[in-house]
């Protein structure tokens, strides 16, 4: 049985941080994200349950602290009706940090057609590019009546989970389409920094985990062919020009697949032909396409009840 991984972020110096790499690797760990900055480091990984309070014990010694990422692992789109700025709720950039703190990859997206409620629409292109992620996250503003009556059409064609958040204090219910609404972040002109700001934050982070744990959930009761960051690690090991990628999170994880920032034309059928000690290639166990996104790689890892007895 494979052991259950539990997600952690390790920040401090960037000086003999290589000691925890090692252990991790020892314990049959995964490094998701490395970032260096200065003389600090900050370490996104995926750690053996039962060996966490070795993890622990090591971090203490090398002054640096290991807090729990609940959203490891995950790749949210926070969405804004437009990016202009007129209309851009504020908070947005808020909200994307504050998610990418609880181990989450982040990307805003603001929609073509967002200028006024009334004419507020996406384009087929935007669906599917949020569709790629694993949640949704809609940046609204402050007015009930927009909230509800009018922006909600935006969710027409998107196929994740839903949240959104505005200023107002409503139901969930009260938002036709949303899986879960989070008052308090509306549309300001200033970061938000202030007490009550910062716990609706930290409720957004809580319900955000909420839904990123019943889609895991729902994937353990059919679990996927192999674990995302294990073929994250064999897209390392086998496709050496990864290394060479100079964006942000070169691999982004998924709950059931990722997205490799390498051209698709070039590099997919490289990537379909990633071979596993078990026999089988990438290609039979997922559906690797073109993202909407830049024309990166995307690949959707397949269920075990997919490929049946043949893998």
């Amino acid at each position: 049985m494979a052991a259950v991984l539990e997600p952690y972020i390790y920040e401090g110096g960037i000086h003999k941080h290589s000691l925890i790499l090692e252990l991790l690797e020892d314990l049959g760990g995964y490094l998701v994200q490395k970032t260096p900055a200065s003389t600090e480091v900050t370490l996104v990984m995926l750690i053996p349950k039962k060996d966490v309070s070795l993890v622990e014990e090591l971090c203490k010694k090398l002054l640096g602290k290991l807090t729990p990422a609940p959203l490891t692992g995950t790749e949210i789109a926070v969405v804004s009706p437009t990016l202009a700025s007129h209309h851009l709720p504020h908070s947005a950039c808020d909200v994307a940090e504050f998610l990418r703190r609880g181990g989450a990859n982040t990307n805003m997206i603001g929609l073509a057609r967002g200028m006024g409620r009334r004419v507020a629409l996406s384009a087929d292109y935007e669906r599917k590019l949020i569709n790629e992620h694993d949640v949704a996250v809609f940046s609204f503003g402050t007015f009930k009546d927009c909230i509800i009556n009018k922006k909600p059409k935006l969710f027409e064609g998107i196929d994740i989970p839903i949240i959104v958040t505005g200023g107002p204090d409503l139901r969930t219910e009260d938002v036709p389409g949303a899986d879960m609404y989070v008052g308090g972040i509306g549309r300001v002109a200033h970061r938000m920094r202030k007490g009550p700001e910062l716990d609706a934050m930290d409720v957004l982070n809580e319900k955000v985990g909420e839904i990123i744990n019943l889609k895991r959930e729902r994937i353990s009761k059919d679990p996927l062919v192999v674990l995302p960051a294990r073929l994250m690690k064999e897209v390392q090991e086998q496709i050496p020009d990864i290394h060479d990628v100079l964006t942000p999170a070169p691999i982004t994880l998924q709950l059931d697949g990722m997205r490799v920032k390498l051209p698709f034309a070039e590099y997919h059928e490289a990537i379909g032909n990633i071979e596993f000690d078990e026999g089988f290639r990438l290609s039979d166990i997922a559906n690797i396409t073109p993202s909407k996104m830049k024309d990166y790689v995307l690949i959707k890892i397949k269920r075990r009840s997919e490929v049946g007895s043949t893998i």
